[in-house]
């Protein structure tokens, strides 16, 4: 299989989509391939939004359909390519991250609205509605702003996590993939750095391993962001050393 091949297989490796053979060959290549790798995990990432939708199950004939559009839709190589020569460049925090995420986010806030439908009979189905729409609708903000800037990092145990600004927006988005469940009693919190000062931006799922999170408060000029292991319910200061530590995208 030649190199231009391989690259062009980031995607379908995500996704877990590929053949043995062909992971076989693509995971060689991967060890090598510092372009790939990172377009690797911005891809993982952006599918771990998709997780959030499971409450719904999609028909046969959705399947049919994704996979007739993917035979449509040529992808890039990162890094080159002759129909890189006709488009015009985009940086790839600020291109391919975004807009994979943003596309990944629609399809899932669509599928999301169907959930929130199948409550619509329950007391409080309006107030619950209203606020996972704004929180979707935030959260999807984010990810499609013009100034969107991304950072995508290795964590433990094979897990990624990419984190989403938005500078004018002041907010942020972190995704998480492949994630290990925390210990039984506890959950996964994330924090600002607010240089040197740990402030708290909400709690992950600790039920799913693979999940968007729409960072609670603003950013304003945090250095970055942690990630700690705390009690259920979280702490109001953290009570372990960060398993993850992330610098603002530049």
């Amino acid at each position: 299989m030649r190199t231009e091949d391989l690259h062009s297989l980031t995607g379908a490796y995500a996704l877990h989509a590929l053949p043995d053979d062909e992971r076989d060959a693509f995971e060689r290549h991967l060890a090598h391939c510092a372009a790939c790798e990172q377009e690797t995990q911005e891809f993982a990432a952006a599918t771990a939004r998709l997780g959030l939708a499971a409450a719904v199950v999609p028909g046969p004939a959705l399947r049919d359909r994704v996979l007739h559009r993917v035979t449509t839709v040529r992808q890039v190589p990162p890094g080159g390519g002759t129909a890189e020569k006709t488009r015009r460049v985009v940086p790839r925090g600020r291109g391919l991250a975004r807009w994979a995420l943003a596309a990944c986010v629609a399809a899932a806030a669509g599928l999301g609205g169907t959930a929130v439908w199948q409550y619509e009979r329950a007391q409080d189905a309006g107030q619950r509605a209203a606020q996972a729409e704004r929180r979707a609708e935030t959260l999807a903000g984010v990810l499609a702003a013009p100034d969107a800037e991304s950072r995508t990092a290795r964590l433990a145990d094979g897990a990624s996590g990419t984190l989403v600004v938005s500078e004018r927006q002041d907010r942020a988005v972190f995704l998480a993939s492949g994630m290990a469940e925390p210990p039984s009693g506890k959950v996964y919190q994330l924090w600002f750095d607010d240089h040197g000062t740990m402030r708290s931006a909400g709690l992950m799922d600790p039920g799913s391993t693979s999940q968007a999170v729409l960072m609670e408060g603003a950013v304003d000029g945090a250095a970055g962001v942690g990630i700690t292991v705390e009690p259920a319910g979280g702490s109001k200061q953290p009570t372990s050393d960060p398993i993850a530590l992330l610098s603002m995208p530049a």
